[in-house]
């Protein structure tokens, strides 16, 4: 059977940090606003989002600790590859995302970046930390899955 897949969907870098640390409870997607050469790196596929995060400032979500590697044809106009990036929403979703944070101490984490017809997309998802024993329990059945596939590949 063939998947079915986005055509005008190119993923270019996932957080799979993410889902280990986090429970996600709400996912959007928002747009980013990034420079000429910030832009051009991220179509060769250099971008790492393992490490950032979004907060609120002045009535606006800003994507932080998110590194775009530097473009070398750039050379005088290149950017700042650790800069905070603006994330375009709604005015109404980022409200909404505020009260959340602020209320319910929850956090906003970006889990994938891709291009959608042609523009920059990021999904992000508000997201409750795990605690440790969370994450235990994940990785105990994240390996038995794996050895119970192992077993039944030999039993056949």
């Amino acid at each position: 059977m063939n998947k079915k897949t986005n055509p005008g969907l190119k993923i270019i870098c996932l957080n799979r940090k993410a889902s280990f640390n986090y429970y996600f409870e709400d996912i959007l997607e928002a747009g980013i606003v990034l420079k000429g050469s910030e832009i051009k790196s991220v179509r060769d596929g250099k971008i790492n989002i393992a490490d950032a995060y979004a907060v609120e400032k002045k009535g606006e979500l800003v994507l932080i600790n998110s590194h775009i590697s530097l473009y070398k044809q750039a050379s005088y106009s290149n950017h700042n590859p650790t800069d905070e990036r603006k994330l375009l929403l709604n005015k109404k979703e980022i409200n909404k995302l505020i009260g959340k944070i602020q209320r319910e101490g929850l956090t906003i984490v970006p889990t994938k970046m891709y291009f959608k017809k042609g523009k920059a997309k990021i999904e992000i998802a508000v997201a409750k930390g795990k605690k440790q024993h969370d994450k235990r329990i994940t990785k105990k059945n994240r390996d038995w899955n794996r050895e119970k596939s192992r077993y039944i590949r030999k039993s056949s």
